[in-house]
Order: structure tokens, then sequence, then C-alpha cells
């Protein structure tokens, strides 16, 4: 049952955009082609209730305000988790002493709360993604170059390594949204889908990097005025060294952004993490900090009047599989967000996104989960007064092929 719990993280990683032969999906011989269909369809019905709603807003806070802004203290739906419901194609040939590959993917929505029930309102705005169409060229002797859009490289692994990624952590709210939040904005930034143009070395006994120029994606405007203006590609990069009972890593991130047309910001991240397994015991610990990074997504807030603010966080987390083959997992994270040097008036922009997570992933066969959840959410802004917090169940199943 143990190694079915890690044949769908596996899975989940394989959707993510880590293809391998050995997370292989539905296999097509296709001439000198061979062509992998994959993906994943998963479901939760959820319940979320708001304590403590202030009638004021807290700029980058992750807690939902049902009560302060319509005045239901319940919000129901039922709709996919962190990861969407996912349809991939990746095809691999061996041509030329090259390992060649090509990887196009699609996200479909499981709910959708417009009056027909197809998205056809003004209204709902959770319509298909498109998230990976890359080619990959290279040989196990010098490595792989990897262009196109797929997930980036800073935080990849703090996402990859999130026990929610297999259910919903928070944000869940509503019908007819594309995905949660997970943990993303409490204990990590969102790693996000980019165009990118990147290598990654051979295998070296366990030790591999990663290092790229991508897309300047366009970064928030909330709290900041960015013009979205950017001087260059963003540089990421990351280090993995796996061993037997787990891996540890390393990855980085810098971008330069105009904000004016005198002044310009510097966005810089880096994180830690390492994932150790003993028996059916499993730690997850992971740490980050940035100058203009912001909280939650890469950028957002990070910045004000040309000045950067400061963030970090993080999250741990403890699993364990019990004799019937279900995990059992408990974890903690955190996102925090400074003023920036100087700065008096952010007494309503967030202090600290916090999130505690209790849940229960069953493997009903290989391919099917069974997931419940609780997951308690607590947003704070700098006035040490405007708080919301939000306690959520979900219930569901996901099945990867």
């Amino acid at each position: 049952m143990n190694k079915k719990i890690s044949a769908a993280v596996a899975s989940a990683a394989l959707v993510l955009g880590a293809a391998s032969s050995a997370n292989a999906g539905i296999i097509i011989p296709a001439g000198e082609w061979t062509l992998d269909v994959n993906g994943n369809v998963n479901v939760y019905a959820t319940r979320t209730s708001t304590d403590d709603a202030s009638t004021n807003s807290i700029i980058g806070g992750t807690a939902k305000t049902n009560e302060a802004t319509t005045g239901e203290d319940v919000a129901l739906g039922i709709n996919t988790g962190l990861l969407p419901a996912w349809l991939g194609f990746t095809g691999t040939t061996r041509q030329n002493d090259l390992d060649v590959s090509f990887t196009i993917s699609m996200q479909p929505n499981v709910s959708d709360n417009g009056v027909t029930g197809d998205g056809a309102t003004t209204t709902q705005t959770a319509g298909p993604l498109w998230r990976q169409a890359f080619l990959t060229f290279g040989d196990a002797s010098w490595g792989t170059v990897k262009m196109g859009k797929d997930i980036g490289i800073f935080a990849r692994n703090a996402i990859l390594s999130d026990m929610t990624l297999l259910g919903v952590g928070s944000s869940a709210n509503g019908s007819g949204a594309s995905t949660t939040l997970g943990g993303i904005g409490t204990g990590y930034i969102y790693a996000a889908w980019k165009g990118q143009v990147s290598y990654t070395t051979p295998n070296m006994n366990g030790l591999q990097a990663t290092v790229g120029i991508t897309n300047p994606n366009q970064l928030s405007a909330t709290s900041g005025g960015l013009t979205n203006r950017q001087d260059r590609y963003g540089v990421e990069g990351e280090v993995n060294y796996n061993f037997d009972a787990g891996k540890v890593w390393v990855s980085g991130a810098s971008y330069k952004a105009q904000v004016s047309n005198t002044q310009e910001i510097d966005i810089h991240a880096l994180d830690l993490g390492v994932n150790f397994n003993m028996g059916n015991a499993g730690l997850t610990a992971y740490v980050y900090t940035g100058e203009g990074a912001g909280t939650t997504f890469l950028g957002t807030n990070g910045f004000t009047g040309g000045k950067e603010r400061d963030s970090d966080g993080g999250y741990i987390q403890g699993t364990y599989v019990i004799p019937t083959g279900t995990k059992i997992g408990l974890a903690y994270g955190v996102s925090k967000l400074d003023c920036a040097t100087g700065e008096t008036t952010c007494g309503s922009l967030i202090e600290e996104n916090k999130r505690w997570t209790i849940g229960a992933y069953h493997p009903l066969t290989k391919h099917l989960n069974l997931v419940a959840e609780y997951n308690n959410m607590e947003s704070d802004a700098h006035d040490g007064i405007t708080s919301v917090e939000n306690d959520s169940i979900s219930l569901g199943a996901i099945l990867f092929f």
C-alpha cells in the first residue's frame, strides 16, 4: 500500500511536468514515436466557514472573507483541489543520438457555477487552462534542454513535496474555480507556469542541477503600481541531491522590473528544502526568503514606491502510513511579508498568512485515492487588528492515469 501512495505522488509529479518513463500513463506506440497519454481527474466536496471577518480588506490575504463581503459565513462547493483535472500528451523518440520529446496538456474543470453549467455567463471565469507546451532534446551523457511553457524552476519542489497536492489545502471556497491554493501563499511562493529555455545536467550519482531563463510573467500591480515593464528575462535555477531516504534541494530566482520612468526594483528569492523518509514515516521541511518577491505569487505586493519589501516563510510536514495503507499527514505553513523600509501606511497589508492541515489519503486502488482534509487558515494584517480565519473540510477522490 505504501508503494501505491508513492506512485500517486509520482503521478502528481508527472502531471506537473516531471515526465519520465517510470511514471508513464497510457502508452501508445506510433511509428517512430511513443505516445504517453496521462493525467488525472479529481473532485472534492468542500465546506468553508469564515470567522472573525472584518469589513476591512487585507491586501494579500489568502483566507476568504465571505462574512465580510456577502453576509454569508459558510461557502459550499464541488470542485477540483490544488491540481486541476488534467489531460496530457507526451511524445518521445530517439533520433540522431538524441532523446527528443514534446508535451502538450490541457486542464478542464469538473464544476461550473454558471446558470447553464457550461461557463456561458459573464460571471463565470473558470475556463479551461493550458499549462504546458514544451519540447526537450538531449542525452543521458550531457543533459537535457527544455524550451516552452512548463512549471517554473524556483519553488517547484515545494509544491511537489506538499501533501495537499493530492487534496485541497487552503482557499476552498464556492464552486466553479479552476484550483485551490493548497499550501501556496502559506508556506511557499507559487512556481507558476512560464515560458522558459532551460538546461538540466545529467544525473551525477543523485546530484542534478537545472538553470534557465524564464518569461518575465506579468507581476501584480497591487500596492506598488508596477507598469509591467521588465528589463530582462528572469533567471531561475535549482540543485537537487537525491539519496535512498529522500532528497535535499535549493533553488533561486532573480527578476528586474521598472516601476516608473525613474525607478526599478530587483526581485530575488531563495529556498531550501529536505524530504526524508524512513519506513512508513515521512518528514518534509522547507524555508524561503525573498526581497521584492512578495507573497503567494512571485512579486505580488513585494514593493511600494520603488522600495522592495522583504518576505519569508516555510512549512513543515509529517506523514505516516498506517497498516490500512492510509497516509495520515499533519502540516503547518506560514508566509510573512514585511513593510518596506520607511513605509508607514501598510496597516492593511498582509503581515502573515498561516495554515494548519490534517489530511488522510487512502489508495483505494493503484490509481484511485480517497482524500479527506481539514484546513485552518488565518490572515493577519499589519495593523494588528484586522484578521480573517477560515475552517475548511473537504472530502473527495483523485484518479491518476
